[in-house]
C-alpha cells in the first residue's frame, strides 16, 4: 500500500501586509498588560481594513487601565503609517475594541495546569 500523498502549504507575508500590522498591535497590547501585571492572561487578536483596526479577545489582568486605542495609534505610527493620503494613518484611523474577561473555564484550566506544574517541579533537597 502506498503512503498517502500530502500537500504542504504555508503563507508568508512581507512588510506592509495587514497581518504584520495586526501582529504588532496584538504584541503591543500584550506588552502593556504584562508591564502592569506580569501574571496577566492575554488572548488578544487584531484585524484591520482601510482606516480601521479592530482589537478583540479575552484578558484577565490586575494591570491598571490600558488605553488600547492609544496603543493601536502608537503602533500604527511606529510602523510608518503617518500620512492620510496613503489611505491609512495613525491620526485618523478608527479603533474598535471588544475585550472581555477570560472565561471561567479557561481560567480554571490554566490555574490547574499551573498548580500541577508547580507541584511536580523538582525540589531542592539540600
Amino acid at each position: 500500500m502506498r503512503a498517502p500523498r500530502l500537500l504542504f502549504t504555508s503563507e508568508s507575508v512581507t512588510e506592509g501586509h495587514p497581518d504584520k500590522l495586526c501582529d504588532q498591535v496584538s504584541d503591543a497590547v500584550l506588552d502593556e498588560f504584562l508591564r502592569g501585571d506580569p501574571l496577566s492572561r492575554v488572548a488578544c487578536e487584531a484585524a484591520t481594513t482601510t482606516g480601521l483596526v479592530f482589537v478583540f479577545g479575552e484578558i484577565s489582568s490586575h494591570a491598571e487601565y490600558v488605553d488600547i486605542p492609544k496603543i493601536v495609534r502608537e503602533t500604527v505610527r511606529e510602523i510608518g503609517y503617518t500620512k492620510a493620503e496613503h489611505g491609512f494613518d495613525f491620526e485618523t484611523c478608527g479603533t474598535m475594541v471588544s475585550i472581555k474577561e477570560q472565561s471561567a473555564d479557561i481560567k480554571r484550566g490554566v490555574d490547574e495546569a499551573l498548580e500541577i506544574r508547580a507541584n511536580s517541579a523538582p525540589h531542592d533537597e539540600a
